[in-house]
């Protein structure tokens, strides 16, 4: 086993002690379970203390401590069921080392006429065995049913007249309740698959070609900044694509990772209603709409003129209100927010920095830097996206396009979300080359999940099946020939979980 828990000695005892046939499943079933359980157990962790904190003194608190071992022995068990994360993994690296020793002799036995070189009969019986048990471990997953993707609707069912011994034939209707499944649940596992199996096959592509190129003498400054580029535009696009949704439709996008945007973004609902109903059209500029009473409350919250909230009277609302108490200045308010954001960034990143870092003089000055950097590229995203929406309602957008009702209308309909949306992902290029690398890839498969549907019809689950299927065989078989070729801390991982 690997278990950061145990010397290198006791692993590698440990390691001898298991079948190397069983040592991928083993690794990869407590590892999974790790990664499922743990984190919910420290949410749990953190909840249970903050709750006695705040109920300290009170007389009873024995139904909160009975409430949070059930809590605990439930997250315990849960992460034990068959059809969970665990045993997902557990079934996709096991089933992967354990068929390519079967399908590795099937196919020497099969080619051993010379149709195929040795490295590519090993290519070809990694990849089979990867998809076959990627496809079998998804289907796992999927099997178990989710009230998120099921609906119960009512059907009328007709009867024949003359089955039921009436004797003019008539048909009685008698309505019965059907559930109808939905695919779905598994589609940000496949995109995750998706995006790193793309990610390994370009970027070999890309060093083959930078080869070539570097030992012609023909590489250029262009494709050298392109490389560099590349990551950030990723993360930058993507960003943008889950900003917009974030913004128009949060529904497309997971619940936490709606709340921790909305955590991080501090903004007033009002406002995010109010462009929201300027780009369905319900809210006009300069027109009576009835849709006053929105904004008015806040106006009246912040003693601002109740005509600021308007639509009729303000063509268009005053960018201090976007500000939220900062005062009219948008530059004063960009500041402002990245101020707050970086001091509410560093009480997240410092005290995980920390953990991670030796408690020395330099591990604590390395812990520091990496989350002030870290707080600096969160609190830049936040800031870059408010003040584009500046830009576009304020500073820029009305010199250019023109200050009239209409074009005001135009601006907030989503010209001015869309250029925060645009300008905020950027920011990552404060971040480390690596670590830029890390938040494309993990920001990539979430964006291209606001472009397809959350749920779909079952009888084409088959499709994502097998597109998550021949994703993770390219993954597996690039890990298991050389784990560098798979980017990141993913490879890393994979390439400890496959060794033997």
């Amino acid at each position: 086993m690997t278990s950061s828990l145990l010397p290198p000695s006791g692993r590698r005892k440990l390691d001898e002690s298991i079948s190397p046939l069983l040592r991928p499943l083993i690794r990869a079933y407590v590892l999974g379970y790790a990664s499922a359980v743990a984190p919910r157990l420290l949410t749990l962790i953190l909840q249970h203390v903050t709750r006695r904190r705040r109920d300290k003194g009170v007389a009873s608190v024995t139904q909160p401590h009975d409430s949070f071992f059930a809590s605990l022995q439930r997250i315990v068990r849960g992460g034990l069921d068959l059809q969970r994360f665990p045993t997902f993994c557990a079934a996709i690296v096991g089933g992967t080392t354990i068929l390519e020793v079967v399908l590795g002799s099937a196919l020497n036995r099969l080619l051993r006429n010379g149709q195929l070189t040795t490295l590519t009969r090993k290519r070809l019986s990694r990849w089979l065995s990867s998809f076959i048990a990627a496809w079998l471990s998804l289907r796992l997953l999927q099997s178990k049913k989710s009230d998120g993707f099921s609906e119960t609707v009512t059907v009328n069912g007709t009867a024949n007249g003359h089955a039921n011994g009436t004797a003019n034939g008539s048909s009685s209707h008698k309505p019965r309740q059907e559930t109808i499944r939905y695919a779905g649940r598994t589609l940000d596992l496949t995109l995750f698959a998706v995006t790193r199996a793309l990610d390994v096959i370009v970027s070999e592509l890309w060093d083959q070609r930078k080869q070539r190129r570097v030992a012609a003498g023909q590489w250029t400054w262009i494709e050298s900044l392109v490389s560099k580029l590349t990551d950030p535009a990723i993360f930058a696009t993507s960003s943008a694509l889950i900003m917009w949704a974030w913004f128009y439709s949060p529904s497309k996008l997971p619940k936490a990772y709606t709340k921790w945007i909305s955590s991080a973004a501090a903004v007033d609902p009002r406002l995010i209603e109010a462009l929201r109903r300027c780009r369905d059209g319900s809210l006009r500029y300069d027109e009576e709409t009835g849709q006053a009473p929105l904004l008015q409350p806040m106006c009246a919250d912040y003693q601002w003129p109740l005509s600021w909230g308007d639509p009729a009277k303000a063509i268009p609302f005053p960018c201090e209100m976007v500000h939220m108490g900062c005062g009219p200045s948008c530059e004063y308010h960009a500041l402002s927010r990245f101020a707050r954001s970086f001091k509410w960034a560093m009480a997240t990143y410092l005290p995980l920095n920390l953990l991670a870092r030796k408690k020395n003089l330099k591990g604590l000055r390395k812990a520091l830097l990496s989350a002030a950097r870290s707080s600096s590229f969160l609190a830049a995203f936040i800031t870059l996206f408010y003040y584009g929406v500046c830009l576009a309602r304020t500073r820029v957008g009305p010199h250019i396009l023109g200050k009239d009702a209409r074009t005001a209308q135009v601006i907030d309909q989503g010209l001015c979300v869309g250029t925060g949306c645009f300008l905020c992902g950027w920011s990552v290029l404060v971040e480390k080359a690596a670590r830029r690398k890390e938040l494309a890839l993990f920001v990539a498969p979430r964006a291209m999940a606001t472009l397809l549907p959350r749920r779909y019809p079952l009888d084409k689950q088959w499709r994502e099946t097998f597109v998550f299927a021949a994703s993770t065989a390219v993954v597996f078989t690039c890990t298991l020939e050389n784990r560098k070729r798979v980017r990141g801390v993913l490879g890393n991982v994979l390439g400890l979980v496959l060794e033997a």
